[in-house]
């Protein structure tokens, strides 16, 4: 890294906010690395002092192959998430610094409807592609919690899951739950999937305003601009008009991806495109975007939001250290922002470029994606003395990285899952 974008880096991430800001940061990574000191946390402890030493030391050896092995294991950590929790959604996940107590339950937090949402369609398409009926009906019956914490208005909450009468809209997380939805229904032709369906899709049709943005993004998220990878919500909607033969929802999904491309900048980088900092994109969000506008378009026949997906992945790639390691936030000039790696988005652009390859026959997509991927595999646990961390994936490298720091979100392993499944079904005959 350049020692001007070090330099870039630091007065963006400790100086921007204030000393405020950096006093409130400093404390709250000051509790989690206390919270690790008490005799039950040594398991945990060994993997975060053990994560940054390969960080710093640069020791992360990629892993190739072992595909099905590590996406048995991704599936098997997002059943033992839904188990941690005391109703049929998944947790939000695994962080054992946000408690002293020690034993069952620890550390997993509430189940977040969310991202459930999406962890029901990557349990279906697990679960046809490697027979495992467990998988199909643990995703079902995520999909019926799902309608019992629908708001009445068609919408989901945002944050994990709470009473009725602390619950706030949120047209990301109804977006995400309406995927599910439609994978579920197609699964099941349960109708009552379908009803909770048109709800959310006719609350996300109906939040847009002229312009083809959404208005309501909840609570959860700084507030005050257009939030631009809401885009990926057009995916569900366009799959929901196809499941109801309405091409009402598929015209408006395209509307919603032609706003979102108003956002992009020549050299392919998109703005307002974060949850806090548009300035710095997470590569999360960016990857939402990509995917909303790939999927769209592959769906609606629009080669010109392939295009724009390509000019995003191009300058992205070559981003990528030889190892794998992708930053987790880019500037605008496509200058890593940050010292840590965004886990969830490594998985996610990994995810796009395997698209890319599939549609375009190209084969450095593939070659990208299998890099990223097969970094990520490295950083997959297969075996821990905490066994709450085994098959999963954290939310940064190294884990008191600044994303989702000391823990593994439930969307990390999500998307890690969703790019395993890639990798098997587009390598050659050879690769195990």
């Amino acid at each position: 890294m350049k020692p001007t974008t070090i330099a870039r880096i630091i007065r963006h991430q400790y100086f921007r906010g204030g000393l405020r800001s950096t006093y409130w940061t400093a404390a709250a990574v000051t509790r989690e690395l206390r919270a690790l000191l008490p005799a039950p946390k040594h398991a945990f402890r060994n993997e975060v002092i053990r994560s940054q030493w390969r960080f710093a030391a640069a020791m992360v050896q990629p892993v190739r192959g072992e595909t099905q092995e590590r996406a048995r294991a991704a599936a098997q950590w997002l059943l033992l998430a839904q188990a941690a929790s005391p109703d049929d959604g998944v947790s939000l996940g695994y962080f054992p610094c946000d408690s002293d107590k020690s034993g069952e339950g620890a550390g997993w937090r509430a189940s977040y409807p969310e991202t459930t949402g999406y962890i029901i369609t990557s349990l279906l398409a697990y679960s046809a592609q490697f027979d495992d009926a467990a998988a199909a009906a643990a995703a079902m019956r995520m999909a019926a919690w799902e309608t019992a914490v629908q708001m009445p208005s068609g919408a989901v909450q945002g944050g994990p899951v709470c009473p009725p009468e602390r619950q706030t809209a949120a047209i990301f997380n109804t977006g995400m739950v309406l995927d599910g939805w439609c994978s579920a229904y197609s699964h099941s032709g349960d109708p009552k999937l379908m009803d909770a369906a048109r709800r959310a899709a006719d609350f996300l049709v109906n939040d847009l305003d002229e312009q083809g943005y959404f208005k309501t993004n909840g609570d959860f998220v700084s507030a005050g601009e257009i939030k631009t990878y809401t885009c990926l919500c057009a995916w569900a909607i366009y799959r929901f008009g196809e499941l109801a033969r309405d091409e009402a929802y598929q015209r408006e999904a395209v509307r919603v991806i032609e706003a979102a491309l108003r956002q992009q900048q020549p050299n392919g980088w998109f703005a307002h495109n974060c949850l806090t900092h548009s300035d710095a994109p997470l590569t999360h969000t960016i990857g939402y975007t990509l995917q909303g506008v790939l999927e769209v378009g592959v769906l609606a026949g629009r080669p010109d939001f392939i295009d724009a997906v390509r000019r995003s992945v191009d300058a992205i790639l070559p981003r990528m250290q030889s190892s794998g390691y992708l930053p987790g936030r880019f500037y605008a000039d496509w200058e890593p922002a940050g010292f840590s790696s965004c886990l969830t988005g490594s998985a996610q652009i990994a995810i796009i470029a395997y698209r890319l390859f599939e549609l375009t026959g190209e084969s450095n997509y593939r070659m990208g994606a299998d890099k990223l991927l097969d970094f990520l595999k490295a950083l997959q646990l297969c075996q821990s003395d905490d066994a709450a961390v085994v098959g999963a994936l954290a939310g940064s490298f190294p884990l008191m990285g600044s994303y989702m720091r000391a823990g593994y979100p439930n969307w990390a392993t999500k998307y890690f899952l969703d790019a395993l499944l890639l990798q098997q079904r587009l390598s050659p005959p050879s690769m195990p």
